[in-house]
């Protein structure tokens, strides 16, 4: 960290952050009512079957999983590459990435079913599962990150902030190419390709920068306080080039999908056929995700509510993106003896049907919820924040 850098914590009135956190308390509780009635009825109260077994929360779960890799760029842009204008925000990355990691896995753990049970999935590890192996992604990610964090606040501990950037860096390349690997690998018509890394990593990016930059939106506007145009113009140039990679590597993916003849019932499906997945890939991935944001960050002059618009349709774009792939992944009908008629009671050849139940969406959104209250509690009692963020030019503290 450098020395001309000072930080404090988030400042304002204690009344006023005690209402933020009930505020956030209270999606918190409805999503812990829901974890304890699915939990107690069993998964038949969702809107999960035996085909459709990732529902809503895995939709929530993924996106902040992919977010939190992606918020971590920033941090590592100043440490790990030297871009100094970006230092200032290194340690308010790190803490947005770790919390949106945390509410991400809190997610998975609590939609799995047997919650109580996953220290089995920790001890009895099976190394040739990809899923198995994301633990120790998950956990040498949130340990790499939180060393660097904390060599970031410690000035004795200054002089090693690069090397534990560098170790960051790896573990975020290792966790977001994993997490989209998971897919790449999987058998089911939808997914099975390579791209699954590389699109994973852009949309890691876009959707981290975004939410990177509402929350300093937010924090600013809590305190009032302003912020370089300097700083906005490179973070909008870097959510711009993210936003176009995203839409770059889902394009590529899409027409290699239709280019091969035994996945061109897949693309059709996605592209044509396929019912609310067409309409979210389409209005939702590539117009709110996608076009909406880019037409925003290509202007030449970009006012800051209109960055802040094009941050919120990215997170949009991404939650739609998410259930594409996820959903629409499983309700498309798995093809496991090409070229041969199926016929059973387990819906062979249909699209599958699923609607999110109520507390499907309330379980989401309290991890949500959990990830901007550690957000909010951690900016209040750690020093996070620059001092200033208003200089002109490179900004400075």
């Amino acid at each position: 960290m450098a020395a001309s850098i000072t930080y404090r914590e988030l400042g304002g009135p204690s009344g006023r952050f005690w209402s933020l956190l009930a505020l956030l308390g209270v999606p918190l509780v409805l999503g812990a009512a829901a974890y304890f009635y699915v939990e107690h009825y069993g998964h038949i109260v969702t809107g999960m079957d035996n085909q459709i077994v990732w529902g809503m929360p895995h939709v929530f779960a993924v996106f902040l999983v992919v977010a939190a890799t992606g918020a971590l760029n920033v941090g590592m842009a100043a440490s790990v590459f030297g871009k100094s204008a970006y230092q200032p925000l290194a340690p308010l990355s790190a803490l947005v990435s770790l919390a949106l990691l945390v509410g991400g896995l809190a997610l998975l753990m609590l939609d799995l079913g047997r919650s109580d049970r996953m220290i089995v999935a920790v001890t009895q590890l099976n190394s040739q599962s990809v899923f198995a192996l994301r633990v120790i992604l998950y956990d040498g990610f949130m340990a790499s990150v939180g060393v660097y964090l904390w060599f970031l606040l410690e000035r004795r501990m200054n002089r090693y902030v690069k090397p534990a950037a560098i170790m960051a860096f790896v573990w975020q390349l290792l966790l977001i190419t994993g997490t989209g690997l998971e897919f790449g690998f999987n058998f089911r018509e939808v997914y099975d390709s390579i791209l699954y890394a590389p699109m994973f990593i852009a949309f890691s990016a876009a959707y981290g920068t975004a939410v990177l930059v509402l929350i300093l939106f937010a924090v600013c506007r809590w305190e009032d306080r302003p912020v370089s145009d300097s700083l906005l113009r490179r973070l909008k140039n870097l959510l711009g080039i993210s936003v176009g990679a995203s839409l770059f590597f889902a394009v590529l993916f899409l027409s290699s999908k239709y280019e091969l003849a035994r996945s061109r019932d897949v693309a059709r499906f996605l592209l044509v056929d396929g019912g609310v997945y067409t309409a979210l890939l389409w209005l939702g991935q590539f117009v709110l995700g996608g076009i909406a944001p880019l037409a925003l960050l290509l202007r030449a002059q970009v006012s800051r509510a209109a960055f802040a618009a094009a941050c919120a349709l990215v997170v949009l774009g991404g939650l739609a993106q998410m259930y594409v792939t996820l959903i629409g992944g499983q309700a498309y009908p798995q093809i496991l003896f090409p070229g041969m008629i199926e016929s059973s009671s387990f819906f062979d050849g249909e699209i599958h049907p699923y609607t999110p139940s109520v507390p499907e969406v309330l379980l989401g959104i309290g991890g949500v919820a959990l990830a901007a209250a550690i957000i909010a509690i951690a900016l209040r009692a750690l020093a996070l924040l620059p001092t200033r963020l208003d200089q002109p030019g490179e900004p400075q503290a």
